[in-house]
This record gives C-alpha cells, structure tokens and sequence, in this order.
C-alpha cells in the first residue's frame, strides 16, 4: 500500500476528537492540504464541531459527541475530502509575509558557525540561504504563538543536536531538519542557534495576541551587528509586513 492509497486518513481522537491527516511526514503538499482543509472547515462548519485547528500535516476537529456521533462526523469529512485535490488546494486567505530583521552568528546565535558546516556552506553562504529563504509557518506549536518555518534546502537537512543548549533568549532563531524555529519564549533547545531577533511573537492583552498564523511566510534578511544593537535600544522589532492574498 502507498502513501497515496494510506491517506488522507481519518482517525478518532479520544472521546471528543477527530484527526484527519494528509501524511505521516512533512511536506509541502501534506501541510498546504491540512492548512486547506482547516480553512474550508473555518467557513462551512459542521454540525456541533467547536474547534478545528492544525498540526504540520493533519487537521483536527473537536466535537460534541452528544449531539454528533463520530460515525456521522467522519462520513461527513470523508465526503469533503473526496471534493477536491487537497494536496494542490489554494492556501488560505488573509496570509501576510513578514520581514523579521536577523542578525546571524556573533555571540548573540552563536551556534552559526557549527550548523554551517554540518550543511557544507561556509558562513556566508549560510547566512545568504538563511537570509533569503521564503519560509511558510507550518504549524503554531511548543509555546505561546511560536512557529514552526519550512522547508529549507536540502543541505540543511541537520540533526539536532544530542545534548540540550541550556537556554536560548525569546526572538531566538534556531535550525535543523530542514526547518526553523523561532522562539516566543526563553527555553532549552537542542535545535543550534544562528541567528537572534528583536521580535515579540506572543502579545497577551492584546486585539491579535499572535504575531504569526499557519500559512503566513516569513523572510529572516540579515543586518549587522550596529543596526542590531540600534533596534534593541530604540526599542523597535524592525518588522514589515505585506498581504499575500
């Protein structure tokens, strides 16, 4: 049996849930369809779901089993699944790409240097992949607003690391397996870190408490150390943002 003939698949998540997933791992396809799939969901609602949201290749529902039997949920979503190429689906509307000044290496990320060689680039050549790579959130996941960003070249399909770096500080980029993250908090990671920014990606309080939503793109352009320091001081993120639908 192919993957082709294994999915989209349906499966019952606890008493209440329902996941419908597109592959077992990530791809370009597999995560434009659950981010598909979501959004058509969002529009046209079915009876007694109360929530639908989205990992990096599946969508989930959550429902209300006493006014909706699962059998009856899933004959429904089968019947949406079967509506429409998924995998070739537009991506949401109302994404924006974002510009997130970056500054790479120094010792403000300073696992550059070791993450560049493990892909084979020098560090200027990591920093211009790095720097000019068009990246989709593929999912909001770990901590509060903080997104997982892919897919990268090939070459920096990179391990993680074996051991923890104890702490990495909010606005934190780090890298491995093809993708980045960029981190709402101060954490642990055993993802190496390359690159800093000023950004705040959880506002609570506020209208839009996220900065980013799955299906957004975001582009981490380099700037040296100077205009870094400026930022920080003047308080600023540096962000620019345009609509992409």
């Amino acid at each position: 049996m192919t993957a082709a003939d294994r999915f989209p698949r349906i499966d019952p998540l606890g008493l209440d849930g329902v996941l419908v997933r597109f592959a077992d791992t990530l791809t370009e396809p597999a995560n434009r369809a659950a981010l598909a799939f979501r959004a058509a969901l969002e529009r046209d609602p079915p009876e007694a779901v109360e929530e639908v949201s989205t990992a990096l290749v599946s969508t989930q529902l959550r429902f209300d089993p006493l006014h909706l039997p699962l059998e009856r949920l899933t004959a429904e979503l089968r019947q949406r699944l079967a509506a429409q190429d998924w995998y070739a689906a537009p991506l949401p509307e109302g994404r924006q790409l974002l510009h997130i000044p970056t500054l790479y290496g120094t010792d403000r990320a300073p696992q550059l240097a070791e993450a560049a060689a493990l892909a084979g680039l020098s560090r200027a050549e990591a920093i211009d992949q790095l720097s000019q790579a068009p990246l989709r959130v593929t999912t909001i996941g770990f901590a509060p607003g903080q997104p997982y960003l892919g897919t990268l070249p090939e070459a920096w399909d990179i391990p993680r690391q074996t051991g923890l770096t104890p702490q990495v500080p909010v606005g934190a980029l780090v890298v491995a397996i093809r993708q980045m993250v960029l981190f709402s908090v101060s954490t642990p990671t055993g993802w190496r870190h390359v690159g800093q920014t000023h950004v705040r990606l959880f506002r609570p309080g506020t209208a839009k408490p996220f900065l980013l939503r799955p299906g957004d793109a975001v582009r981490f352009p380099a700037i040296d150390r100077a205009a870094f320091e400026a930022m920080g001081a003047a308080g600023k993120d540096g962000i620019t943002a345009e609509s992409l639908t």
